[in-house]
Formats: structure tokens, C-alpha cells, sequence
């Protein structure tokens, strides 16, 4: 694992019903131009552009990722999709996850249907994308990027890598005991960095040591892949049992 050496790229995909280029053009926001390598916002910022002709599964997998519910509009526009706007740019920090968001605003405003995320298998309806850039806050991006998956045994974050941060683990019994949507934003609000014997206390409930290890190999090479590895918290009871 080496972050420097591995930077993060963000990669979001955004459908809509743009038949040519033009189409686009016409109705992005004022002060946004575009080329056929690049989206330039009205600060100057470019994000990296493409395109891709609809395919007949990439709607099935948005409609099964959303995080919470689209608009009847939204989905409409889905089904008919005509083309996926591909936006790309560096990662690894909240201020460039909150230009990555801009940019995909501006593609929502001229007409997508909404936003997936290829680093966290994440999808968002276009309003609800509004709604968290227009927030800006810690806690709107890592709800933006940041999906929880719950497995047999453990339930563990991916898209973290997109805000700068180590993704986090833990056992699922742990989990129905301790919030971890509150961790993601205690450890995304960046008061104070969560490193290797980090103790962290729920008032009242468990309390936990974390320790930060590599990621899964089978995602090197892939956006989901983590370069800043996976930061796993332990029930203090079960540290105890270990020593």
C-alpha cells in the first residue's frame, strides 16, 4: 500500500437523453465549456470528459444501486438513456471529492438523470446530487461517496479513498451495536486523524481499538481500490482475548 504512489482517480458516470453533443452543449450552465477531452467549469477547474453509447444493463445496475429513492422524472429519463457522460479527475481529498461534485452537478443541471459512482458502486437521483453539493459539508460527501456493504460476518465501507480516507471494517455483531455511519462521519469531519491504536468509545456501548491494514488485493487496479488500505476496528473485549 503507498497512496503516493497510487493516487485515487474519481470515476462517475451520469445517463441522459443527449442525442448529439450539441444537445449538451446548449444546456450546460452558464460559464461551463466543453471539449471533447474536457469539462471546464466556470472557474476554470477541468475535469476530464467522455462518452458512451447506452447499453442495455448499465440502467438495471443504477436503478439497483440507488441510495435513496430517485423522482419518477429521474427514472424515466434512466430507461430512455441515450448516452453515459463519463467524468474523471483526482481524488483524495474532500476539496477535490467537492470538485468532482460540481462538475457532475453541471452534467445534472443540463439534463442527466443522476450520478453513479465507479469507486463506490454508489448511484444518486440528480436532485438528491444537488442537494449534496449544494450542502458541501463532510458529512454530504461521504453520504455522497461512500456505500456500506454488510457481508456474513463484517460490514465494511468502500469509496473512502475518494475523500483522502481509509476505508473502515468491522465485525456485522459489532456493528448492530455500534453506528457506523457515525464513524464514517467522525473520521470524514477530519478533526483528528485515526491511526493505528486509535481507541475509539460509544458513551454508553463498546469500545474499540482500530488498527489500519492493506486492502483487498483482488481490487488493485480497479476504482474500487483503496490506496490508503482499510482501517479495522476491534472490540476491545476481543483485543483483550488476543493478548
Amino acid at each position: 500500500m503507498n497512496a503516493l504512489t497510487d493516487p485515487v482517480t474519481v470515476a462517475l458516470r451520469i445517463p441522459g437523453k443527449w442525442s448529439h453533443p450539441k444537445e449538451l452543449l446548449a444546456t450546460l450552465p452558464t460559464g461551463c465549456r466543453l471539449t471533447p477531452e474536457a469539462l471546464f467549469l466556470p472557474d476554470g477547474t477541468e475535469v476530464g470528459f467522455g462518452a458512451m453509447a447506452a447499453d442495455d444493463q448499465f440502467a438495471k445496475i443504477f436503478r439497483s444501486s440507488y441510495r435513496q429513492p430517485a423522482t419518477a422524472e429521474e427514472l424515466a429519463t434512466l430507461d430512455d438513456y441515450k448516452v453515459n457522460i463519463l467524468l474523471s479527475g483526482p481524488g483524495g481529498s474532500l476539496r477535490s471529492a467537492r470538485t468532482m461534485m460540481r462538475a457532475a452537478a453541471a452534467i445534472v443541471k443540463a439534463g442527466g438523470a443522476g450520478v453513479f459512482i465507479d469507486n463506490s458502486a454508489l448511484a444518486h437521483g440528480g436532485k438528491n446530487w444537488l442537494d449534496m453539493t449544494e450542502d458541501g459539508s463532510p458529512e454530504a460527501l461521504s453520504f455522497a461517496f461512500v456505500a456500506i456493504v454488510a457481508g456474513k460476518t463484517e460490514v465494511w465501507t468502500m469509496g473512502m479513498h475518494v475523500l483522502g480516507l481509509s476505508d473502515i471494517l468491522m465485525k456485522r455483531s459489532d456493528a448492530d451495536d455500534f453506528d457506523i455511519i457515525n464513524m464514517i462521519r467522525y473520521v470524514s469531519a477530519g478533526d483528528k486523524p485515526v491511526e493505528t491504536g486509535h481507541v475509539i468509545a460509544d458513551l454508553g456501548g463498546p469500545r474499540f481499538q482500530a488498527f489500519v491494514q492493506d486492502g483487498p488485493e483482488n481490487l488493485v487496479g480497479s476504482p474500487l481500490h483503496n490506496p490508503f488500505g482499510r482501517l479495522k476496528l476491534l472490540n476491545m473485549q476481543d483485543v483483550a482475548e488476543m493478548n
